[in-house]
């Protein structure tokens, strides 16, 4: 089944589209992305392939999981958010488990986007959160973005103590992809208690980056906006 699927993602690849691809990402020396491969294959047709070997096991899953190219990556992880949906408690914590254990292949913020809440969350719902605690501890950027995005299933449950925590332990994280998530994760809660992230924002507003205040209050009336980011100068 790999090598079939594999073979599907090289048949879509598109040298030109590679070359945009890895320049939106950062892969250049000294960047965020730095040395990823692209094969040059849309979001949309990644999924495709993905729903119709959607009977590929955990084990044939996470094999793609350490492919040197981004959008076999990309179609693992799509994988196994579906796999960990069907799968009974075991084979969850088996998912939850392999996830964590192959962060450094995790590791761009598209990758983590789209599964860190479905796995890492979702596994986590019912369970200590310690584990994301500790990954917002991570040197690791990835690791620390994974335990912001993780807090988005939470988010589904009204359940928002673990996003502001984690918030405020990153508030002074010196990564630019890190503020983005912070805020998005931030203006999301404001989406469902928009008193709530005013409670945070009026208390961190001044000291957060401004791109991290940019996105929590990319929704609010024009009028709060522009005084926050009056205040913030």
């Amino acid at each position: 089944m790999l090598t079939n699927i594999q073979k599907e993602l090289k048949n879509l690849s598109n040298k030109e589209y590679a070359t945009r691809l890895q320049k939106y990402f950062k892969t250049g020396v000294g960047e965020y992305g730095e040395g990823d491969i692209f094969l040059g294959i849309q979001v949309p047709a990644i999924r495709k392939i993905a729903k119709k070997y959607r009977n590929i096991s955990v084990d044939e899953a996470s094999e793609l999981l350490k492919s040197q190219f981004h959008e076999e990556r990309m179609f693992s992880l799509f994988a196994l958010v579906d796999i960990f949906k069907r799968s009974n408690d075991a084979e969850k914590k088996k998912i939850y488990a392999l996830y964590l254990s192959n962060t450094k292949f995790i590791n761009n913020w598209d990758l983590v986007d789209a599964s860190a809440g479905r796995i890492v969350g979702a596994y986590l719902l019912t369970r200590d959160k310690k584990p994301i605690y500790v990954l917002a501890s991570s040197k690791n950027v990835w690791e620390r973005r994974i335990s912001i995005m993780a807090t988005s299933y939470f988010l589904k449950y009204n359940i928002f103590d673990d996003t502001l925590n984690i918030a405020e332990m990153l508030l002074y994280d010196e990564e630019d992809l890190i503020h983005k998530a912070v805020g998005w994760m931030l203006r999301e809660i404001g989406k469902r208690d928009f008193e709530l992230e005013e409670i945070f924002l009026r208390e961190h507003y001044k000291s957060m980056p401004r791109t991290m205040l940019r996105y929590a209050i990319e929704k609010f009336p024009e009028e709060k906006r522009k005084y926050y980011l009056k205040a913030k100068l």
